[in-house]
């Protein structure tokens, strides 16, 4: 089986770089975000403080409601780590289905390679691509903050080898949880309407219940209730507390990987068993 996934997984890959157009529009889309979105919604709490309220009270107003970070565009550079990791995995299932639909599917799954393989080898590529995509847009942040006119991601925090190790984990999770739902959606299902209307029923709901864009402090107390167990919160707290701090969480990074790591294990569990299902009638 090692073979035929190496094989396939490489298929895969040089897919992806055959295709310059594709890269291009993936690397756009986050540098619209940090460039346009982050800029231009750079909140500043500290201007609802009363005059005349003492700077180091109105330094714990902004920390309080960004969760430790300095200022809203490094708590947003954070959460778009996050965000990022998931959105770039919408269209791994949706290959799928057009691949379904131009019989590339039906031939590939006609080759001696088992089901594993197949769902394997798209899973490893699907994956690579938001992590690459995170990874690209953490240091853009970063390059940002040394760029006069723009604001940029500023850490608070020293971060040792042990930080950028949960950071690169609780990415690697997260692109991994995502890209396994999706994939498994377009593998069940054969038509691109549904497929979308499925997903966007799924990644709205989940985006929109994390705190990875909004602000902590204007979140009400349900919604921050919810977002403790969103697994994109459960990966961006590892970053935001690992870059800021981690006066402003409950947990170290260890447990909020724990829960990202449990909601990783049964998606992907679940998934396997339904490509199982699905791919049983040709093996």
């Amino acid at each position: 089986m090692l073979r035929e996934l190496t094989a396939l997984t490489r298929r895969e890959f040089l897919k992806l770089a055959r295709n310059p157009q594709a890269i291009f529009t993936s690397l756009l889309l986050p540098l619209l975000y940090l460039l346009l979105f982050g800029q231009g919604f750079n909140i500043n709490p500290a201007g609802f403080a009363p005059p005349g309220t003492p700077p180091a009270v109105v330094q714990g107003i902004v920390l309080s409601y960004f969760r430790g970070a300095p200022n809203y565009y490094s708590y947003f550079a954070a959460g778009m780590v996050g965000f990022v990791a998931v959105t770039s995995t919408l269209f791994i299932g949706a290959n799928v289905i057009f691949d379904k639909l131009f019989g590339i599917f039906k031939r590939t799954r006609g080759t001696p390679a088992p089901s594993a393989a197949v769902f394997g080898s798209r899973l490893i590529a699907g994956a690579a691509q938001p992590i690459l995509l995170a990874f690209f847009v953490l240091g853009l942040a970063l390059l940002f903050a040394h760029i006069p006119g723009l604001s940029g991601l500023h850490t608070t925090a020293s971060i040792g080898v042990l930080g950028a190790a949960e950071i690169v984990l609780a990415i690697v999770l997260l692109s991994l949880m995502f890209a396994t739902i999706f994939l498994t959606i377009g593998i069940l299902l054969d038509v691109p309407q549904i497929y979308f209307a499925v997903v966007n029923l799924i990644n709205l709901p989940v985006l929109l219940t994390s705190d990875a864009l909004y602000p902590w402090g204007s979140m009400p107390l349900w919604l921050r209730n919810a977002s403790q167990f969103n697994p994109i919160s459960l990966a961006v707290n590892v970053l935001r507390e690992t870059l800021f701090g981690a006066s402003y969480y409950p947990y170290g990074p260890g447990v909020y990987l724990l829960g990202l790591f449990t909601w990783t294990a049964v998606l992907v569990g679940i998934a396997i068993l339904l490509v199982r299902r699905a791919l049983r009638p040709i093996e």
